[in-house]
Parts: C-alpha cells; sequence; structure tokens
C-alpha cells in the first residue's frame, strides 16, 4: 500500500461470488478465499488462474475466515462451529454440526492470548444479542447475552483482549458506545450469563450528533470512529473523528467530502478506508493522554508536533484531496487541533525552532521565491527533525504546489538535489513526477525512475510516451545521465562513427576493419543486423530507465496498448538492438553500470508485442524489423538447441574432470554421441 503497486489480482469464474474476505495464511504465505459459501480456494503468488489452485468443497457455509500470526486460520462457520484449516483439510466434508439454532452471526474477531487462539463472535435472535467466545486449544464454549438497551441495539462492535479480560466495545444506534468486560477464565459449567455494559462515550459535542458506521480501538484511550457528523439545521456530512474515551472529548475531526463505504480499518498504526473511488491511508501517532492534552491547553513547547508533515490541513485544498490516497498523516497528540486557526494569527511571535513543518510552509505560503527557497533550504538542514523523511516529502509537495500556482516558476536544480540527495519514494511525493510530464523535464523523470521504487504502472508509461515522443534535437540541448549506456552504444564525435564498446578481450575485428566516415544523423536507423542504434544517446539512456523500473505485467500492459504504432515501432527497434547487443556477449549482459538485464530486455519486448502486435504486422516500416526478430530469435533456440543436446556429455565431461589428479598430464578422446 505504501508503494502503491498493484501485486496480483486473481478472479474467480463469472456466476461465482467470493462470499468471505480473503486472507493470507502467515505460516505457508498463501492465500485463503471461499466462494459461493462453501468452496475453499488456496493459491499462491505465482498461481494465475484460480481455476486451477487447490479447492476443497466444505459440507456447511463459511462466515469468516481468520488468520492468526502464531495461530494458523481459523474457520468460523455460520452454524458457529470454529475449526482450524489443518483440521478441515484432513476431511473437507467432515459434518459441521449447528450450535447457534436460528441465531445470525453479526461480527467476529479472532486474538491470540499467550499461545491460546481465542475466537470472538456476536449474534442476534428476534432482537437479542448473544456473544460467544471459543477458546480452540481447550474446545470451550461460553456464551453470553448481552445486555438490552432500551430503543436502541448495537450497530458495530470491536473487542481487544488484555491480562486475560476481553473488552468488547459496542457501537449503539443511540450515538453511543458501550463497553463490555468479558474475564477469560470462566466455570465451565455456568449457564449462559448476561453481560452488563456501561456507557463508555457520548458522540455529540456542541449540539452535533456522529451517526456512527465503524469504529476501531486506537489504545486505552482513544477510539476513531467513522460515520455522519449531523448538526441541527444542517446537512449531515461524513467524517473520521477521533475521540478521548477518557476525558470524553472529541480530539480531532474531518470531514470526508468525497465519501466513504463506512468501512474503518486499523493497522500498525495506519487507517485504511476508502475515500471517493481510492484506498485512503493515514497515519496517525498515539500519546498519553492527560487533562489538558482532551481540551486542547498543552503548550506546543511542551510537546512538538511530531505530525506536522502532514495534517488535517492538507484536505483543505481540492488539489490534495485528489492525491489525499497517497500521503496523509494524523497523529494523536496531546492537543486539539480545534486550537490552531487562533494560533495562525499569533504565530509570528513563536520561535521558528518550536514550528512545526506544516506550520513553517504555511507561513511560506505567500512568501518570495527566493525566501522560499532559502528557508526551504534550512529547514531540510535540520536532521533531527520528527519523521524527517515524510518531512521532505512535504518540502516537495510545497514546491509542486508552487510550480502548479505559479506556471512560470520551476525551481528544477533544487528538485533534482532533493531527489538525488534524499532516500525518497513515489508515494512521499506522488505529484512531483506529474509537474516533471509536464514540464517534459526528461533529466528529473530518469532520476525518479532509477531512484523510486514505488511508480504506477500509469506514470512508467507516461515517462515512455514523452522519452519517445521528445526529438532527438530537443534531447541533444538537455540535460540526461547516459552512465547506463556510455560501453556499449554507438556515438558520433567529428563525424565520425565511433564505437565506444568494450569488446572481449579487447579485440573486435569490426573496428579493425571499418570505420567509416559517415555522417550519422540526428535520428539513426538499424541496418539489415541491428549494428547502429534507432535512437540516440540521450533517449536510449531515457529509455534505459524505463526498463529497469518495477512493474506488473497486468496492469502495465493496458497502458501500453495505447502507446501510438509509430513510437512502439521505435522502442521495439531498440529492444531489438539491445537484444543482439547482449546475445553478443559470453555472459548475455551489457558493458557498464545501470544497464538493463536481457531479462528485462526480453519481458519489454513480449509486453510490447502483446499490446501492439495486430498493429505492427499491418505496418510496412515493421516488417523489416518482425523479419529479422525472427531469424535472430530462431537462430537463438537452435544454438540453445545445440548445447541441450550436448548437455549430458559436458556433465560427464565435467565430472570426470573433478576425478582426476591435476598433477598428471595425460590425452583423452572423448566420444561424443
Amino acid at each position: 500500500v505504501s508503494d502503491q503497486k498493484p501485486l496480483g489480482c486473481w478472479s474467480v469464474k463469472h456466476g461465482q461470488i467470493i462470499t468471505c474476505p480473503v486472507v493470507c495464511n502467515f505460516e505457508t504465505h498463501e492465500y485463503i478465499a471461499v466462494h459461493d459459501d462453501k468452496v475453499l480456494r488456496i493459491w499462491k503468488n505465482k498461481d494465475i488462474n484460480l481455476d486451477k489452485v487447490f479447492k476443497a468443497t466444505l459440507s456447511a457455509d463459511v462466515y469468516r475466515i481468520h488468520s492468526l500470526p502464531n495461530g494458523g486460520p481459523v474457520v468460523l462457520f455460520k452454524g458457529g462451529v470454529v475449526r482450524t484449516l489443518d483440521v478441515l483439510l484432513e476431511a473437507p466434508q467432515q459434518e459441521i454440526e449447528n450450535i447457534i439454532s436460528d441465531e445470525v452471526i453479526k461480527w467476529s474477531e479472532a486474538f491470540m492470548e499467550g499461545q491460546q487462539p481465542v475466537l470472538i463472535f456476536a449474534t442476534e435472535k428476534d432482537g437479542d444479542f448473544f456473544v460467544y467466545v471459543q477458546k480452540l486449544k481447550m474446545n470451550s464454549l461460553h456464551k453470553y447475552k448481552l445486555e438490552q438497551q432500551e430503543l436502541s441495539k448495537p450497530l458495530s462492535f470491536t473487542a481487544y483482549i488484555k491480562n486475560q479480560i476481553i473488552t468488547l466495545l459496542c457501537l449503539y444506534s443511540n450515538d453511543s458506545v458501550y463497553e463490555v468486560l468479558i474475564p477469560l477464565q470462566q466455570n465451565s459449567e455456568e449457564e449462559e450469563q448476561v453481560l452488563s455494559k456501561s456507557l463508555l462515550l457520548k458522540l455529540s459535542v456542541s449540539g452535533s450528533v456522529l451517526k456512527g458506521t465503524s469504529f476501531v480501538v486506537l489504545d486505552k484511550d482513544h477510539i476513531a470512529i467513522l460515520g455522519s457528523l449531523a448538526a441541527p439545521g444542517e446537512e449531515s456530512k461524513e467524517c473520521l473523528t477521533i475521540w478521548n474515551t477518557k476525558f470524553q472529548t472529541l480530539q480531532t475531526s474531518k470531514e470526508l467530502p468525497l465519501g466513504t463505504s463506512g468501512q474503518l480499518w486499523c493497522y500498525e498504526e495506519k487507517f485504511f478506508f476508502t475515500h471517493g473511488k481510492v484506498l485512503t491511508v493515514m497515519m496517525y501517532k498515539c500519546e498519553t493522554s492527560s487533562l489538558a492534552a482532551a481540551v486542547g491547553k498543552l503548550k506546543d513547547s511542551q510537546t512538538p508536533d511530531v505530525s506536522s508533515f502532514v495534517n488535517w490541513n492538507t484536505l483543505a485544498d481540492e488539489e490534495l484531496v485528489v492525491s489525499f490516497q497517497s500521503q496523509q498523516s494524523v497523529a494523536l497528540k496531546s492537543e486539539s487541533r480545534m486550537t490552531l486557526r487562533s494560533k495562525r494569527n499569533t504565530v509570528a511571535q513563536v520561535q521558528p525552532d518550536t514550528l512545526s513543518v506544516g506550520q513553517i510552509l504555511l507561513n511560506l505560503k505567500d512568501a518570495s521565491t527566493t525566501v522560499f527557497e532559502n528557508e526551504l533550504r534550512q529547514l531540510m538542514a535540520k536532521a533531527q527533525m520528527p519523521d524527517f523523511q515524510a518531512s521532505i516529502g512535504c518540502v516537495i509537495t510545497a514546491l509542486v504546489k508552487r510550480c502548479k500556482t505559479n506556471p512560470k516558476y520551476y525551481p528544477q536544480n533544487f528538485l533534482l538535489h532533493i531527489v538525488e540527495t534524499r532516500d525518497l519514494s513515489y508515494s512521499l511525493c506522488p505529484d512531483l513526477m506529474a509537474v516533471a510530464l509536464e514540464k517534459k523535464d526528461v533529466y528529473l523523470l530518469q532520476v525518479c525512475l532509477e531512484r523510486f521504487p514505488d511508480i504506477p504502472e500509469e506514470i512508467t508509461y507516461a515517462c515512455l510516451k514523452v522519452f519517445l515522443s521528445v526529438s532527438e534535437a530537443y534531447l541533444q540541448r538537455t540535460d540526461v545521465n547516459l552512465e547506463s549506456i556510455i560501453c556499449y552504444i554507438d556515438v558520433e564525435f567529428n563525424n565520425k562513427e565511433v564505437k565506444t564498446e568494450i569488446v572481449e578481450n579487447g579485440f573486435n575485428a569490426e573496428l579493425e576493419h571499418d570505420i567509416r566516415d559517415t555522417k550519422i544523423t540526428k535520428e539513426t536507423h538499424p541496418t539489415a543486423d541491428g549494428e547502429l542504434c534507432p535512437v540516440g544517446p540521450q533517449k536510449a539512456a531515457l529509455l534505459n530507465a524505463v526498463l529497469q523500473s518495477t512493474y506488473s505485467e497486468a496492469f502495465l500492459l493496458p497502458h501500453l496498448k495505447n502507446l501510438p504504432a509509430q513510437q512502439a515501432v521505435v522502442f521495439l527497434r531498440y529492444l531489438y538492438y539491445l537484444y543482439v547487443k547482449c546475445s553478443e556477449k559470453i555472459n548475455t549482459t551489457l558493458p557498464g553500470t545501470r544497464c538493463p538485464t536481457i531479462s528485462q530486455i526480453m519481458d519489454w519486448m513480449c509486453l510490447l508485442l502483446d499490446a501492439h502486435f495486430t498493429v505492427i504486422v499491418m505496418l510496412p516500416e515493421a516488417k523489416e524489423l518482425l523479419s529479422n526478430l525472427h531469424k535472430f530469435v530462431r537462430a537463438q533456440v537452435r544454438f540453445y538447441s545445440e548445447l541441450n543436446k550436448i548437455e549430458g556429455s559436458l556433465q560427464e565431461l565435467q565430472r570426470r574432470n573433478h576425478q582426476k589428479d591435476s598433477q598428471t598430464y595425460s590425452i583423452e578422446v572423448l566420444e561424443l554421441i
């Protein structure tokens, strides 16, 4: 998620429906899914077609599969029975009884208490709600009944275990959160107990009421609730809110104008929820709760802003709402965001060292270009500032934003310096490459392609299209890193063609026989044997950066199909040229540094042919290229086929050489059959 890279995609047949969330088995690194309630599918990353992976049809409907890091997958059936996956796979058609009669499961969760897997689930029947606690190793099941609440019912549940006590939190329809304590140590002979609940939080503040849909526990004093906040006489608005349960206060909130699905997840100090059509990830940080923090009276000098690099204010601009899924953060620090507006009026009186990164950038919004860049350089020089990497990302975002508001402003050297000297990623500054594409800053794009590990396929394709569309004349006036091509490509000096290739054994017959006095046009074309590079050295270096970028074939291919046919042919010519160059070497590698490997070259050739084969076959100018490519590949196949024929003899020869005494001299004739 942090890299925004899709890693895999699988689908069931038409008519089949995935009926519970897919989970990962942490022990075997396998995915587990259930479709049509009873059909179990298990597969790994390398598997492509779900029809060909492991399949087991169970005897009862599955409600949910829970995967525990040290406890393995646990399957909860709709009838209330719990089985480990291993037990189920031993006999998939084993009988599964129904232990909850007419009750319907509404929610479930699994935990590890020491070495003991514990599963808790809630059910509903005729308006009554029940809670079941299953300890798998002890094979014990306890049933409880939730104390009824007049004129309201539970909408959502969440729970956690601490000190052998399950704390169950219930979000009710009367806009309140209730707490229920369930001890794990219970007398097995006791009958069904009624669980009493206590009011934990009332979801109202200053007359506004939050209609929650889902919530998560952040720590013992804070919870996050996703829902609609409605004020009297106003239209309700979807928002994410964070509450201090210890002091009954709303810690912070933010409106989500693009709408949500009503689902909220929390994992490793990150929120996950949908905002519009994107998955949003927001970091948070909980600090020790105090009364001063709860009411927003804690001084900045006592608690520095640990989340200042990105805060709620980034959502204030409509531009940044679009990139909301890429970079957001909120910290549950001990200060209310409600005090932020009043601080802006007195910010000049605060010492710079006590200001957060977000506040500094806010103050520089209307500063002159010189002051703006100088302040940013000083800010980057503070190596000890909190969340340093993310702060650098926010600095780039500020630069990019100024570029958008002022088209004449584009600090190329400053941006290059930051990218080249800082360990950044695309997700930290998602708008940077978009601006570079708009400005056709091919050098910055090349550096980003070489350094960012998480560039989306759409951006990779956009870079490729720009590199192929810019003229050679434009590139000759542009700075480009030629490190990846300088050792093997044909270049032009004093109107003479000179090969700068590092050759085997220091000798190349072609160089000895023929250094032709031929002018190379600005856009060279290959001869029949692929001798000359079809593009100039600058464009070749840029294309090499694309070849070495990471991608997922399934998500890049649709974009490649949009590449103009003429550009596709040029790119294919260059790939063929590289393929021939690699094949000239015994180790099939190009000389120099940061050069594409033969596997990368072949993968891109296959991708390009898959995307454009029908069009390329019809182009007259591509006919000779395809013919040469076919002949070359056919010759390679024949060569490797001949090698395979003598593979056994070569292995036998190697085995015999190991057995011989290296100090003796002998001549032995081996007959290859």
